[in-house]
C-alpha cells in the first residue's frame, strides 16, 4: 500500500479544491451533521454546536494519551476544537465542549497548526471533534497539502455524523477514531441530547470502514498509517448498552475491528445530577464490558 496521505491524491487531481467548495456550500444551511439545523452559518448564524462562521480551537500539540496504534512513538498531534454536535452531560472536555473555550481561527492559521504539528514528528493530525467544523478543516488542509503536509488525518468524533458529510472525507481522512457511545437512542436523547443515535452511528461506522478498512500499521513508524478504530466508554449501570455495540461491530463491520474498551470514566460537568453517572465506573462493571466484548467475538481489543 502506498504510504503517502491519500488527501495528496486529491490535491494533485483537483478534487481536493472540489471538496472544499462543496463543504463550504453547507454552511449556508448548515447540514453537516445530523441535527440540520439549515442555519446560514456563513453569515454568523449559530445552531446546535453555536459555532458561525470561523472554526474555533482550544488548543494544540503533540498528545500522548492516545491508543498506541495512534500515538506511535513521536505522539499525536491533537487539535481539539471548542463546540460539539451533541451535550454530554459528563463531557470530560466540558470547558471545551460546552464552555467554548478558545478562539476563533483563519483557515491560514488552521494550516499553521497542521504543518507545525507535521515539523513537530507527530505521526498525524488527530482532529478532536471536528463534525462541526468539516469545511473550515478542509479549507485549512487544502493549504497545508500545498505546503507540504504529508502526514495521515485522524478523524476523532462522537459518532453522530451525516453520511454527505463523511463522503465528502472519502479519500481525504486516513484514519477513522468514532466514538460508539451508545446502543440506545434514549439513553443518547436523555444523556448527550441527540436524537437517533444509535441509527445514525451505525450507518456512520459502516461508512467509515468502507472508505479505510480495518486499522493498519506502518512498520516503519509503529503507528497507524490507515483504517478504523472504535472507542467504547463503559458508563455505570451499562448505560453505554456495551453488549449490543459490540454484537453490532462482530456482525455488521468486523470481528477484526479494533475496538478500544474504555476504562476511563469519571463524573465530568453536569454528571453529579444525573445518577449513577455521579459515580465512576467500578472494576466489576468494567470487567463485565469487557468479558461481553470477547464473547461476541471481537478479536482486536484494546482495553485503554
Amino acid at each position: 500500500m502506498e504510504k503517502r496521505p491519500s488527501y495528496l491524491n486529491l490535491l494533485h487531481s483537483g478534487e481536493l479544491e472540489k471538496r472544499v467548495e462543496k463543504a463550504r456550500a453547507l454552511l449556508s444551511a448548515c447540514t453537516l451533521c445530523p441535527h440540520k439545523c439549515k442555519i446560514n452559518r456563513l453569515e454568523g448564524e449559530k445552531g446546535f454546536c453555536r459555532i458561525g462562521a470561523k472554526a474555533m480551537v482550544a488548543s494544540f500539540g503533540a498528545h500522548f494519551g492516545e491508543e498506541p496504534p495512534i500515538t506511535g512513538q513521536r505522539g499525536s498531534g491533537t487539535v481539539f476544537f471548542s463546540g460539539c454536535n451533541m451535550r454530554c452531560v459528563f463531557c470530560q472536555n466540558f470547558e471545551i465542549s460546552q464552555g467554548l473555550e478558545g478562539q476563533e481561527v483563519e483557515k491560514e492559521y488552521l494550516a499553521f497548526i497542521f504543518l507545525s504539528l507535521q515539523e513537530g514528528g507527530c505521526h498525524n493530525v488527530n482532529l478532536v471533534t471536528p463534525t462541526h467544523v468539516v469545511p473550515q478543516i478542509l479549507d485549512g488542509l487544502l493549504l497545508a497539502a500545498k505546503e507540504g503536509l504529508k502526514i495521515p488525518i485522524v478523524y476523532n468524533c462522537g459518532g453522530y455524523e451525516s453520511l454527505e458529510t463523511l463522503r465528502l472525507l472519502d479519500g481525504i481522512v486516513d484514519i477513522y477514531m468514532p466514538d460508539m457511545k451508545y446502543s440506545d437512542n434514549g439513553n443518547a436523547l436523555k444523556y448527550s441530547r441527540v436524537k437517533r443515535y444509535w441509527d445514525h452511528c451505525k450507518k456512520a461506522v459502516k461508512e467509515m470502514l468502507h472508505q479505510v478498512g480495518n486499522l493498519q500499521m506502518d512498520q516503519d513508524t509503529g503507528a497507524a498509517r490507515r483504517g478504523l478504530l472504535i472507542r467504547h466508554l463503559v458508563l455505570p449501570e451499562d448505560i453505554s448498552g456495551t453488549r449490543m455495540v459490540c454484537r453490532f461491530i462482530a456482525e455488521h463491520l468486523s470481528p477484526e475491528t479494533v475496538v478500544n474498551i474504555m476504562d476511563q470514566y469519571r463524573p465530568c460537568g453536569m454528571a453529579s445530577k444525573y445518577p449513577p453517572l455521579d459515580r465512576p465506573v467500578t472494576p466489576e462493571e468494567f470487567a463485565r464490558a469487557v468479558k461481553w466484548a470477547e464473547e461476541e467475538g471481537l478479536k482486536r481489543l484494546l482495553t485503554f
